[in-house]
Parts: structure tokens; sequence; C-alpha cells
């Protein structure tokens, strides 16, 4: 079974490991993209009991004129995929694909592919695309925001019916021509989990009908705040078409032993250490949704991305950051997907420190032992 199907109340997961990680900034503790970062922080947190790890798909960095950039060195998330499926035993695994950037007949083939790979434990996320400069290097246009929903939704239905059905198909839509379609082998779940992260208007009501996991950017501090961003998508679900979700979320986790001295980090990696090339860059790429917000807003934003692209932030202590995972979990947050800047010491803290905060709370169980085909080489840092 795909442990994102199990039973914990609060699944972990982990996020942006394809890279260089989720915060833009310059402190020399942060990771570089490598195929072993990828692969021990995968290890550490399946022998930790996580349910997922997360990669995220770019094609091209933020810093325009600049191809060595750090946001630009990303592994490709099939590829990616694949070797953390081989490589582990029981963790979902997840490709992101953009619909703008790949055909769905190639990636029903690789989604499929891996999912024999991992025995059944992979997921896919799926997004309309948004980064013009990385489309246009596609030679794909940055449709109109709703239009990118619509593509997406017709790249999905060509990409199930290649997973699903054994005839010959032939298809004739908007966006996509088929004929004769068919792919092989299907995957060996009988449904792949699908994710997507929408939060305007159409964006919610594309998850809310195709999505299992329903990615949401949290925009409250608050458990009632929380709650009603949460049941907004549960309720267009329900009642627009008829299915029930789950609802996931990002964060970043500052572990540290009081909360000033977490407090003091944050700052000097996000702030004192922001990657302001990067950041500045991203800004202008959002362009008219930032023109838009006040000062205030706009800055408040531009901190929590160069933190961890917008992420949640888990700041404090052990017990503050179960009390918080506690909190989304009570209005209604099923999964989290977590990010650090140091993932190996950030993995390590956490798995000490907050997982057995979150037992006792009886949002997780313990993790049983890992697979004796991978014990012997499961790495969890020290």
């Amino acid at each position: 079974m795909n442990p994102l199907l199990g039973d914990n109340p609060l699944k972990l997961g982990l996020f942006c490991t394809n890279g260089s990680g989720a915060s833009q900034t310059l402190v020399p503790e942060a990771p570089s993209t490598s195929w072993d970062f990828s692969l021990r922080t995968a290890r550490a947190a399946e022998a930790a009991g996580f349910e997922a790890v997360v990669p995220f798909a770019r094609w091209k960095g933020y810093a325009e004129n600049r191809p060595t950039h750090k946001t630009g060195t990303v592994m490709d998330p099939f590829t990616w995929a694949a070797g953390i499926a081989a490589a582990t035993e029981r963790i979902g695994v997840f490709a992101t694909s953009h619909a703008p950037t790949i055909h769905p007949i190639f990636a029903a083939k690789q989604a499929a592919t891996v999912d024999h790979i991992s025995g059944g434990r992979f997921a896919l996320n799926v997004v309309g695309g948004w980064n013009k400069p990385e489309l246009e290097m596609f030679g794909a246009p940055l449709r109109e925001h709703d239009e990118r929903y619509d593509h997406l939704a017709e790249w999905l239905e060509v990409l199930q019916r290649l997973w699903t059905e054994t005839e010959e198909f032939d298809f004739h839509g908007r966006f996509y021509d088929v004929v004769g379609g068919v792919s092989m082998p299907k995957p060996l779940q009988a449904h792949i989990p699908i994710m997507n992260a929408g939060g305007s208007a159409r964006g919610m009501r594309f998850a809310a009908e195709h999505a299992d996991l329903c990615f949401v950017v949290v925009q409250s501090e608050e458990e009632a705040g929380i709650r009603a961003q949460v049941e907004g998508y549960r309720r267009t679900a329900r009642e627009g078409f008829d299915r029930d979700v789950k609802v996931w979320t990002h964060t970043v986790v500052v572990q540290r032993d009081s909360q000033a001295e977490a407090d003091a980090y944050l700052h000097r990696f996000a702030v004192e250490y922001e990657d302001t090339e990067s950041v500045d860059a991203w800004m202008r790429l959002q362009g008219a949704h930032t023109q838009l917000m006040p000062p205030e807003v706009q800055l408040l934003m531009r901190q929590r991305f160069a933190a961890g692209a917008g992420g949640f932030p888990l700041v404090g202590t052990a017990e503050t950051i179960a009390e918080r995972l506690a909190l989304l979990s009570a209005a209604g947050i099923d999964g989290v997907l977590l990010t650090w800047v140091d993932y190996d010491a950030g993995i390590a803290d956490f798995v000490r420190d907050v997982l057995p905060r979150l037992e006792a709370a009886g949002l997780r169980k313990p993790a049983t032992a890992v697979p004796a085909a991978t014990a012997a080489r499961v790495e969890v840092p020290a």
C-alpha cells in the first residue's frame, strides 16, 4: 500500500531535496545539489517513518543571465524519483511535472515505470507552469492564468487514460491530439495519488476536482483561519465534485534550544544571508501579484520566500514545533512537507526531539524498523 494512505493522522515528508533545498540563502551550511544529499536524506526520512519525499521541477534558475545559479541546478524529478525508489523500501516517492514541459504520453510511461520500481509507492505532483523564462525555453507560451488549468486538466485526462485503458484510443482536445494512444506497462497502483497546489479560485477548483492531495500555502497563524482555508478546499471538493480530499502544506523548520536562538538563526539565514539576487528575480517574476500588495506584505512575502519558499514557519524549541504541528493538524491539515537549511542536522534533531512529542500527542505512531534489505545502508545523520 502506498504509505500516503497510511493511518498516521499527521503525515510527514521531505521537500526540495532534488535541488539545494527551499531556502534562498547564502549561509555556508546550506546544501548543494547532489545525489548523495538526495539519497542520504531520503533514507534518513524513511528510517524515521516519514511517508513521502517530494521533489520540485525547475528547468531554469530565477537569476537572469546566470545559467550556473544554484536555483537552476536541479535534478530531473522523474529520473530522481526512479533512483530514490530503487534505493528505498517503504517511503512514498513523488515526481513533479509541469504540463507545458512534458507530453502526457511521455509522463505516463515514466510514472508507470517509477511505480514498478517502487513497488507501488509512486505519486505525482502536477503543476500548470508559471515561470515565463523557463517555459519560453521550451517554446511553450505562458498561458492566461485560468487557461493554464484548462491545459493541465486535459494533460491529466490523457495521462490517466493511458494509465487505465487497455485498448488504443483517440483523443482530440483543445491542447492535445492523440491517435491510437496506449501506454504499457500500466502502473502497479490502481490509482496513482495526484497532488496539486492551487491558491486562486480556479486553482482551488482544479485541485478539488482532480487532486487527492490538495497542497496549500497556509495564510494564517491561527487555528480558525487555517481551518477556514482547509475547509474551503474540502467544501469545494465535496459540494462541487462529490469528492473527499486530503490537504497538505509545506513548512520551514528552525529548531533550537530556545525561541531566541531559533529567531536569531531565522534572521541570520533569511535576512542577513539572503540570496538577494535570487529573491529579487523571484519577486520580478511574480510581477503584478507583488505590485498589488502593500509594502509590508511584500516584505513579509519576501522573507518567507527566502526562508523556505513561503512555507509555514516551525520556528522555536522542539516543544514549540510539536505544538505548531499539532495546531496544523487540529485545523485539518493531513500532511506537512518539511524543509530545513541544513537537512542532515535538522532531520536528526527533529527525529530525536519532535517525533516523540508527536507520538505522545497521538499524531504519529512509532516508526517500525527499516526493512532488512535496506537496514545496513540507511544512514541517519549524527
